[in-house]
């Protein structure tokens, strides 16, 4: 049984299609203003393990717009909470090459133990409009074989995305480990 840390139930319940057994705690923890996913993942893994009594992880993730050079990237939450996902199309409107990437970061912790980081990224590109009400965040904006990951059903999204990339090499490393 491990504890995932987070507030957001659409990551939870991506995250518990491949763990199973997996305990959602939405203790919060503090997110730092940094450059990087990593650095977010590395700081915030720190606090939770000290917090919670067992194998913790949590997951930091970000939208990166090639036109828009990264943005939203590690401020992903911020932005989709102040401007959504119109204000993401606005930005865009007049823009032709529409090239993005989900970049996501999954912290682990066990008492005792140094934590590891596992990495994942789902290619695609920002769509001219909001399609789907599935999934949550960026995901109707966000296509991938001109299907936004707003249209697809949990299973058929963690065959492809960011966090299902990160969170199946998490779950490779633990089986590797009970051999």
């Amino acid at each position: 049984m491990i504890y995932f840390v987070t507030s957001n139930k659409g990551k939870h319940a991506e995250a518990r299609a491949l763990f199973g057994d997996l305990v959602q705690k939405d203790i919060g923890y503090t997110e730092i203003q940094a450059d990087t996913l990593e650095e977010v993942a590395a700081y915030g893994i720190k606090e939770v393990a000290s917090r919670l009594d067992g194998p913790v992880m949590i997951e930091d993730a970000g939208l990166f717009v090639d036109a828009l050079k990264g943005f939203p990237g590690v401020y992903s939450a911020y932005v989709q909470k102040t401007i959504g996902n119109s204000g993401i199309l606005r930005l865009m409107e007049r823009v032709e090459k529409r090239s993005a990437y989900f970049k996501s970061v999954v912290a682990y912790a066990e008492p005792g133990q140094e934590s590891v980081m596992f990495k994942g990224e789902v290619h695609g590109k920002i769509g001219f409009e909001e399609r789907g009400r599935k999934g949550f965040g960026y995901d109707p904006i966000f296509y991938v074989d001109d299907i936004s990951l707003g249209e697809m059903e949990i299973e058929e999204k963690n065959r492809i995305s960011h966090r299902a990339a990160s969170m199946n090499a998490l779950k490779e490393w633990l089986e590797a480990r009970k051999g």
